[in-house]
């Protein structure tokens, strides 16, 4: 089975948490935030060629940030 790795946006970490608790793993380091000017910017700190990756993001309000996170994400 290939490693897993799951990273967390900031709309809900505490659910990123359980998922990694049920399933014994820890979560992936990424740093998130934004510039002086107020975009998202995203870095993700762990190698992740050759995994299975997951991100844990959910669109709750505000969505737009929330939203614009997880496509920074993806595109990182």
């Amino acid at each position: 089975m290939r490693e897993l790795k799951i990273f967390s946006g900031r709309a809900n970490p505490e659910l990123a948490r359980e998922i990694c608790g049920f399933l014994h793993l820890a979560p992936a380091n990424i740093t998130l935030g934004k510039f002086p000017d107020g975009e998202n910017y995203c870095k993700i700190d762990e190698d992740v060629r050759g995994r299975d990756v997951f991100l844990i993001q959910p669109t709750c309000p505000p969505v737009n940030d929330n939203l614009m996170e997880l496509l920074i994400m993806i595109d990182s």
